[in-house]
Parts: C-alpha cells; structure tokens; sequence
C-alpha cells in the first residue's frame, strides 16, 4: 500500500496521525482504490506497529468519510457514485456562496498580510501542477489553497466541511482523471485567477471563477 512498494518510516511521536495522513495520501493517489478492503493486523504488520494507533487512524479515516467499516471484516475505502460527486460539488458550492454572501469581503480585508501572501502562492504553485498535468502534486498544492483560503473565515466547522468534501471529491475524481495518457490541458487553471480576485475583493469575479471551476469538475462525469 505504501507508495514505491516500500513501509513509510513512521515517527512514534505522532504515530496515530502519520499513519492516517499516510494512508489518506495512498487514497487520494488512487493506490488504494475504491472498494479496497484490508484489516488493522494488515496494516499493521505494513508499519511495524502496534494494532492500537492504526485501530485509530483507520477510525478516523472512517469518521472523514474515507473508509466504510466491514463489520468483522475490516475496512474498505468508500466507495462514492457519480450521484455522491454530484451532491458533493453541490454542498461545496452552496457553502461557499453563503460565505460570499456574509463574511468573506470582510474577513479577507483584515486577514494578516502573510496569511494572503500564502494564499497566492498556494494558488500559483496548484496552478503550475495542473499546467504540467502532474496530479499527485496538484491535489496536494489544490487542497492547501482551499484550506488557507477558507481558514480566513475564522469558523473551524465551515473549514473542516469544505476540507472534507474537496477531499472526498479528489477520491471520485482521481481514477477518471488518470484515464488519460496526458492529464496537460485536462485540468482546472484557475487557483491564481481565483486569488488575485480574492485578494483585490472582487467577489463577482471569485464567484463567476467558483462556477467555473465547478463546471470543470462536473465536466469529468461526461
């Protein structure tokens, strides 16, 4: 499962985490396909740990709505239908619109100068990796954008919902992507549009962007 054939180095420090963290970027890379069952003793013995912590991580992988539990079984990464995409840009959209609608002008004047500076190069960064249709790196550069973007707002439950479901989307959204033998010109461009309109408060534009991109992301279903 690990990436490359081999067992990540995992820390004890922080071992919970890391093994959610290094598993979620197994599903999000689509080298644990959907529907793909395994057990805590499996992964385990993969990191040379205890059953404990990755009981744990996999608990949380479950409650993000990544993996499904197999009651005696195990866990399965989940799998999500064209519908569950649908539904899924559907949310995001709705939310971000009301943010629109009520705080994000404000909260993006009094956002710390280093916080916005981070944001445009999270989005010039994504917008490099989906230029040279490198996925792996975009999907990670793509979904640091949105959190800093969307941490502006100052409300942790709006931030961790979006998080969610952009990864979830990802999940979806990445074995069609990898269908094509050359992934240049097949993905969104926008992130740094996105944030030079952000940045000049030009919600208008952001939204008309935001639509975009989610016709683009929709588009993928055919």
């Amino acid at each position: 499962m690990a990436a490359g054939g081999g067992s990540p180095v995992i820390r004890r420090s922080t071992l919970r985490q890391q093994i959610a963290d290094a598993l979620r970027d197994e599903v999000l890379a689509g080298r644990l396909p959907s529907g793909h069952p395994f057990t805590v003793k499996e992964i385990a013995d993969q990191y040379g740990v205890s059953a404990t912590p990755v009981r744990e991580a996999l608990l949380d992988l479950c409650a993000q709505g990544l993996l499904d539990v197999e009651q005696h079984r195990g866990f399965k990464v989940r799998a999500f239908t064209a519908d569950d995409f649908r539904a899924m840009v559907q949310a995001r959209t709705l939310i971000v619109e009301g943010i629109f609608r009520s705080d994000a002008e404000g909260a993006l004047r009094t956002a710390p100068g280093p916080v916005l500076v981070s944001i445009r190069r999270r989005a010039e960064e994504a917008e490099r990796a989906a230029r040279a249709g490198d996925l792996d790196v975009l999907i990670g550069y793509d979904l640091r954008f949105w959190r800093e973007l969307s941490s502006v707002v100052n409300n942790p439950y709006i931030s961790e919902f979006l998080d969610r479901i952009r990864v979830q989307t990802w999940m979806f959204a990445v074995p069609l992507l990898r269908r094509e033998a050359d992934l240049r010109g097949h993905l969104w461009q926008g992130h740094s549009a996105l944030a030079d309109a952000l940045l000049r408060h030009d919600l208008d534009t952001a939204q008309r962007l935001i639509a975009e991109y989610n016709e683009h992301a929709l588009a993928i279903l055919g």
